[in-house]
Parts: structure tokens; sequence; C-alpha cells
């Protein structure tokens, strides 16, 4: 039975473990002792003399400042008696020598006077505060007679003293049969009381102690399969450069929570979209039976008359023009990209710019980035080619220097290169390149943080696909790294790389409905 691991039973036995602690301290609280128990509680030790030594500042008025005998070092206590247990205490139940029940020492203080204090609903127990049942006090003690107590119920003690210091120790003494008198921790006006009684903080800390404990046995736990279903064989995945760090970081990872199974996964010599759906299609067709080990990354769907071809939405990629450093405009009009890719505008100075010639970096036709470009942005294609390197004009008739690279990689450093540069590319990357800056388009920012709350409708991103030839079978190295990919683990390296996975609730939205 798969369930009986070692990690289950210990969770299970931790998790119990915490239960019966917390129903334990529950029950202490409430049951214990189910003997009988007289609590007292300090309320008040405060000054009323100025002799007193005290921490505190006083001020008096009326018979307070009448300098009456004993006065001058006065302080003033508030005991409370009580019933704390879970049985009744009975006059009988007190086994102290002579008539009285309770002794009280104040240390290096004596007694002035005493009054009882009781509530209404227990007045009675005032009757036996008399002399013949042994109430009284002589220098810093007090004798408190045997007063019965109900469970709950209590008396209140106000005694002045002289002399000693307040805060001196204040001591309740006494024997009950088959019981005890104890100290109450009270909270006196001017202590703070406990925000969690001792009780919920036993069961806070065993708690904790049971989950820490089983967090650390857990992550000992180093033969624990991974979270995936594992595939052996070989995979190749080609396609898209802009989505190439993705695939790369993910493979890698793969491969290291799969070591078991000795999977390898290759990320092909990409060289863009088209020739990734293309390689897919030719080694398709080429297969005997089944699905290839291969998939094809592309930025945007696969064109018509692939058929065979079935897709995996991934993720919504987002793309940004880039110009040289030495451009100092930040934003763009699509009516002014689409003059300059028609070859409309030689130099930066017709659009408020520097007195610099237009070089137009752009991607091969292979490339999906491109595509999306046209697309999404121009609306046609861009304008002839008409120079190899970049800088010199190959085509003399051409209005503008054109060129076509075949990676992100080569338009990036290309543009950083050359002054008066302008291509495109995967928007994160090109925002840690070095030497140009990303363009906006109509005031409208790439931002993938934007688009995914709906506040932007940036128009140069896509549904980045993954493509496989007809349904690879569901053991296959391939259906596993595709699963992989889109949930969990390939979920965070997707969104490292400046991609909104398609497998969250609005990145869900955003590729079911994507732009028109």
């Amino acid at each position: 039975m798969q369930w009986l691991s070692a990690e289950n039973l210990v969770a299970v036995a931790t998790a119990i473990l915490g239960v019966v602690a917390s129903a334990v301290m529950v029950w202490y609280e409430r049951r214990v002792p189910r003997r009988k128990r007289i609590g007292y509680r300090v309320q008040l030790d405060a000054p009323i003399g100025d002799g007193q030594r005290s921490s505190r500042t006083i001020r008096r008025e009326g018979w307070f400042d009448t300098a009456a005998a004993g006065m001058t070092h006065a302080s003033m206590v508030l005991l409370r008696i009580e019933n704390d247990g879970s049985q009744t205490i009975g006059r009988d139940d007190y086994q102290s020598p002579g008539s009285h029940g309770l002794t009280v020492e104040f240390t290096e203080r004596t007694i002035l006077g005493v009054s009882v204090t009781q509530p209404s609903e227990t007045s009675h127990l005032l009757e036996h505060f008399t002399q013949e049942r042994g109430f009284g006090y002589q220098d810093g003690t007090l004798r408190l007679p045997r007063v019965p107590l109900n469970r709950g119920a209590y008396y209140k003690l106000l005694v002045l003293l002289s002399g000693g210091r307040v805060g001196d120790e204040i001591q309740l003494s006494g024997d009950l049969s088959e019981g005890d008198v104890h100290r109450n921790r009270s909270a006196t006006p001017d202590d703070k009381a406990p925000l969690f009684s001792r009780a919920a903080r036993l069961i806070t800390i065993t708690l904790t102690l049971c989950v820490v404990a089983l967090a650390v046995i857990v992550v000992a736990q180093d033969d624990s399969p991974p979270p995936i279903g594992c595939r052996s064989g070989t995979l190749t995945l080609t396609g898209s450069t802009a989505f190439a760090p993705v695939l790369r970081e993910v493979a890698e990872k793969y491969e290291e929570d799969c070591a078991d199974e000795e999977p390898r996964i290759e990320v092909d010599d990409l060289h863009g979209s088209t020739a990734g759906i293309r390689d897919l299609a030719a080694a398709g067709a080429e297969a005997e039976n089944g699905s290839p080990p291969l998939v094809a990354l592309s930025d945007g769907p696969k064109p018509s008359g692939l058929s065979e071809l079935r897709e995996t939405q991934v993720a919504v990629s987002v793309f940004a023009l880039v110009v040289n450093e030495d451009v100092g405009l930040r934003n763009l009009s699509t009516a002014d990209v689409r003059r300059l890719y028609r070859g409309e505008i030689a130099n930066w100075n017709e659009l408020g710019g520097p007195d610099l010639p237009v070089h137009l970096v752009s991607r091969d036709a292979n490339s999906g980035t491109r595509q999306v470009f046209q697309r999404r942005v121009l609306g046609r294609g861009e304008i002839a080619h008409s120079s190899v390197d970049c800088v010199h004009k190959d085509d003399p008739t051409a209005p503008v220097i054109r060129c076509e690279l075949d990676s992100t990689e080569q338009v990036l450093e290309t543009v950083a290169e050359i002054p008066g540069a302008i291509g495109y590319s995967e928007h994160a990357r090109a925002s840690r390149a070095k030497g140009l800056h990303r363009l906006n388009l109509d005031g409208e920012a790439p931002s993938v943080d934007a688009i995914e709350r709906g506040t932007s409708s940036y128009p140069y991103r896509e549904v980045e696909y993954a493509y496989t030839y007809g349904q690879p079978p569901a053991n296959s190295l391939a259906s596993s790294f595709l699963t992989y990919l889109t949930r969990g683990i390939g979920q965070e390296a997707i969104r490292t790389h400046g991609h909104l996975p398609c497998w969250t609730p609005a990145g869900m939205e955003l590729c079911e409905r994507p732009l028109p």
C-alpha cells in the first residue's frame, strides 16, 4: 500500500500528536486539578506616604495628608482570595492549627488596618470574619478565618501597611485537605494583561514543534519521487529564438528532477518559429509511425495547411521596438512606425530626433518575432532588405538601409552598435541589453504586468505555442516535458524570463482570446 510510506506515517503521527496535545492542554486548563485549591492574587500594592521607599512619586490631599501616626511610610495592598479548583471548600477542609484557616505574611511591613470587601451576592461570607473565628492581625501577620468557598467564589482584603517597601514579598499559606494553596498571577492596574493564557501558549508551542519536526523530516527525505511523471528517452526542442532562454532553463531543470530516468533534452540551434515549424513537419512526414521526439516553439499560430500539427498554448510573449541609445526618442506612434518600415523616413530628425540616418535592423523571414511585428503593428510586410552588414546600402535605389539577421541576440547587438539603428525583440531580453532602450507604442509601455492586470492595450504581443506532430503518447518524454513546461516549475521559469504563463487565471483568458 503506497500510502504507508515513512513520510505519510510521520505526517499522520505528527497530526495526531498535535490534536492530542491540544486536547490535553484544554483538559488541563478546564479539569485539572480535581482537588481543592485556594488561589490568591495581589491586585494592588501602592505607596500612599512620602517616606515609603518606592520608585513612584505621589501627591496627597485630605485625610491622606493629615500625617497620622504611621502614615509617613504607608502603603496599601488589595488581595483577592479565590476558590479556583473544581470542588467546594468547606470549613473542615482547612487543616491549619488554631481557629484560623489561612495566614498572610507581609515581609518587612506592619499592618495598620484591614477591610474585607465582598460582592453583594456572597455578602454572607462576611459573618466569618470575626475574632472568635480567628480573624485578626499582629505586626506583619494577618490571620484569615476558615471561610467556606464554592467553586469560583472569592473575597477581597484591603490592607493598610506601614514600613518596608512596595513590592516586598506577600505570602499566603495554609493547609487544605486533599488540596493546596498557591499564588495566581494578577494583572495589577499598571500591568499589561497577557495576550494568551498559559494553556494557549503551551498549545501553540507544542503545535509549532510538531510542524517543525514534520518539516525537518520531510526535507530530510532525499529519496522522495519528483512531483511529475518523469520519462526517459531523447527530445529535441526547436523554433522560437525569443523563447530559447525559457526552453534551456526548463530542459535543464527537467533533466535534474528526472535524473533517475536519464532523459536527454536538446535545445536545437534555433533559427526562428517558421524554421522550427518546417523542421517539425518534415520530421513528422519522415517518421514511420507515431509522433517524432521533436517539439517546435512558435511566436504565434502555425501557418494554415498543417492540420497534422497539434498545439499547446504555453505563454503570452510581449515584444518591443528598440533603438540605439543615441536616438533620444522614447515613444513612437503606430503611424510613425509604419512610415519608418515603409522607408518613408530616412533620418530621425524628421520625427523630432537627432540628425542620424535610420537603419532598420530586422529578423529574417523565419522569425516569429518579425511575423508578430508585421501582423500586430505594421499590418503589412517590411520593405525589401538593402544591406548585408546593416551599415552600408547594397541597393543604391533603396530609400533606407534595412538588413535581416538570424536571431534576437544578433538584432540587439547590432542595434546597440549602430547609431540610428532600430529593431525589435522579446521585451525582457531587450530590457537587459546595453547601448539601447525600448520604445513605447502610442504611449503604451511593453509591460507584462499591465497586460496581466488588463490595464494595457499594448499591441506587440502574441501567444507562444508548442507544436508536436500528431498527439504524442501520454507516456512519452514529449508529453511529460510539455506538462512540466506549462505547469509548476515551468511556469516559474516562464515568469522569470518575462512571459505570462497561459495556465494562470489571467493567462488563460488572454491565451484563449488573443488580440484579433
